[in-house]
């Protein structure tokens, strides 16, 4: 960090000094396990909120409180200074993805250890531990009187589920929420050599479909060949999904997908990207995807189509030779400008219910969705993120479209007429939704540090 003033000077000591209770905060805050999407942990979500509530009040913040929702609570807090002072919105979340299959995992997923430089926790990187930097940036600069912005924080625990009760939320506190713009650390970055900024995110229709054949499951000896095997259907029913050059076949699905120029797929492509590394990096022997595109492409502005999970029938120990009488899948859409989620999984439940044979029964299920966004580049906000990590990192970043989802990104835009910033520190190799998820110390660090410059900057841009 710059140390050309004094209030740098004492912010950095500040951290220097702090550091090992910042780390054990967070692993207090990875052994919490907050699985918004299993009820079992329905508790341990409502005391993971309970703790950002202390931990926001010790660093600062007023008028902090736990809002309940219809689902799991959300975590708001404040330090309104100066009216005249930018107000920024930071938002994170402090649910988590299942931990399954435990197995998997080198270290329980809900006892962070650090390994070569990385903290290993389910939420290490997704979101916790990018979350909690702004709870840490944010105290260091209270404690050396050095905020120049107005703050609200708006923590939610849903996120992994749809955030389906933030929407309501924030539709009922427009004028608690109002400020010039929203603060995410949700995203990653290139790599710690190549500082980037997410200024596009991929849309989201998810939802599960049901295959019933017979009445109930059937020896399939006396009536295989001869009655419908749900799991042979949906099989066959996905896989005609994607036609021979991996083009998603559902009639109408790419009608508003938002083409980009060839200047902007030149760019996106000059972005270091490294394919023979990307490749043994996850242990494959050649990649697969859309024709006509290539690896950043395809995982940054082309739609896609995946099977998240399947199952049915006898999966347990030894054989049971059953013909089932259900088979199931949960299927994922991701979706580009203009795509619309809601448009989208209308015409996947058409489509998939009338390729359906008549020797079975379909249902379709959604769960839950997003719209794509996409953040300028040329704002006041862009600026100032690009500024702070030229003085953090001494390099300035790329512009870059992730392949993930948030689908919160739109929802600001729409409600709240305010544009995001992601502002994120993780990695591709974080295994975020996987086993071994990971966040490097350097990068949890050195995230408090650019956040830090962000207010410094934004405060100084907007004036």
């Amino acid at each position: 960090m710059s140390t050309s003033t004094q209030a740098d000077v004492n912010i950095t000591k500040y951290l220097s000094a702090n550091k090992e209770r910042f780390m054990n905060e967070l692993f207090d805050l990875l052994r919490i396990p907050s699985v918004s999407a299993d009820s079992k942990f329905k508790a341990d979500v409502q005391r993971t909120a309970e703790f950002l509530k202390e931990k926001l009040i010790a660093a600062g913040a007023d008028k902090v409180e736990v809002c309940p929702t219809a689902g799991h609570p959300i975590v708001y807090g404040e330090k309104m200074v100066d009216p005249s002072w930018p107000t920024i919105l930071v938002y994170g979340h402090y649910d988590v993805q299942p931990a399954d299959p435990y197995e998997l995992w080198n270290s329980p997923p809900f006892e962070p250890v650090i390994k070569d430089g990385k903290i290993y926790a389910r939420g290490a990187c997704d979101d916790k531990g990018q979350m909690y930097m702004h709870v840490k940036a944010f105290e260091a600069l209270m404690a050396n009187d050095s905020l120049s912005c107005n703050v609200k924080f708006m923590i939610e625990g849903e996120e992994e589920i749809g955030s389906d009760n933030l929407e309501i939320f924030v539709k009922n506190n427009k004028e608690k929420l109002k400020a010039d713009m929203v603060l995410i650390s949700d995203t990653s970055i290139i790599s710690n050599e190549t500082p980037s900024i997410t200024v596009g995110l991929r849309g989201l229709s998810y939802l599960e479909v049901e295959v019933t054949g017979p009445n109930r499951d059937l020896h399939s000896g006396a009536y295989g060949g001869a009655v419908a095997n749900p799991i042979n259907v949906l099989c066959q029913m996905i896989a005609s999904l994607h036609d021979e050059n991996n083009r998603i076949t559902i009639p109408g699905f790419y009608e508003k997908v938002q083409e980009m120029t060839e200047a902007y797929r030149k760019q996106l492509n000059e972005s270091p990207f490294n394919l023979d590394e990307y490749k043994k990096e996850l242990d494959i022997a050649d990649v697969r995807g859309e024709k006509g595109y290539t690896t950043l492409e395809r995982t940054g502005i082309r739609p896609t189509l995946d099977v998240n999970g399947i199952w049915g029938g006898y999966t347990g120990e030894g054989a049971k030779t059953v013909l089932p009488s259900k088979a199931f899948a949960k299927i994922s859409m991701r979706l580009v400008p203009d795509q619309d989620n809601k448009e989208i999984t209308e015409l996947f439940t058409k489509h998939f219910k009338a390729i359906a044979p008549k020797s079975v029964k379909v249902e379709v299920r959604p769960h839950h969705g997003g719209q794509p966004a996409v953040v300028p580049t040329d704002s006041v906000e862009y600026r100032a993120a690009s500024l702070a990590f030229e003085e953090a990192w001494g390099k300035t970043p790329v512009p870059t479209r992730d392949g993930g989802s948030i689908p919160i990104v739109s929802l600001f835009q729409k409600e709240l007429g305010l544009n995001s910033v992601l502002l994120g520190f993780g990695l591709d190799t974080d295994a975020i939704h996987s086993p071994n998820e990971n966040f490097g110390v350097f990068n949890f660090y050195k995230g408090i540090e650019t956040i830090i410059l962000f207010h410094k900057h934004y405060a100084a841009c907007k004036k």
